[in-house]
């Protein structure tokens, strides 16, 4: 039977849905179980609205912090650091042995690599003379197994 491909910018939600349902029925089969839980540290604002914060989720054994936004008249005041610090710890006790995060900001480059963070790969030449950058960060077991 023939295979039709066509390019397009963007599928119904449905579509989307039946693809990433392919996809976890293959990974489950390939790799097993990812006990993946979401992970979130929202900031709200002064009228209880979401200002900010962090998302992520852990699974196979890592964080994944896919979100770190802190609103520009509260930077500098160590938030970003506190969210990590908050997220990290969550991790650990879900047994998590590290986090893994990217950026394309610069400023939030630096503070990931001030908070332990290593490189482990970065794409240059983006649009623009951008880059983004892979970062991990092994969670230190000697605590763990100390206690």
């Amino acid at each position: 039977m023939p295979v039709e491909l066509k390019v397009t910018e963007g599928l119904a939600p449905t579509e989307e849905a039946a693809i990433l349902e392919l996809l976890k029925a293959h990974n489950l089969a390939a790799f097993g179980e990812s006990h993946r839980r979401e992970l979130t540290i929202p900031l709200y604002d002064e009228g209880g609205s979401i200002h900010g914060g962090l998302v992520g989720y852990t699974g196979r054994g890592w964080l994944y912090v896919a979100m770190l936004f802190i609103p520009e008249d509260r930077r500098g005041q160590g938030l970003a650091a506190r969210l990590l610090d908050l997220a990290e710890a969550e991790a650990r006790a879900r047994g998590c042995i590290g986090a893994y995060i990217d950026t394309m900001n610069p400023q939030a480059l630096r503070l990931y690599l001030r908070h332990g963070y290593r490189e482990i790969g970065s794409l240059k030449g983006l649009a623009g003379g951008h880059a983004v950058t892979w970062l991990e960060k092994r969670f230190d077991t000697t605590e763990a197994s100390s206690e």
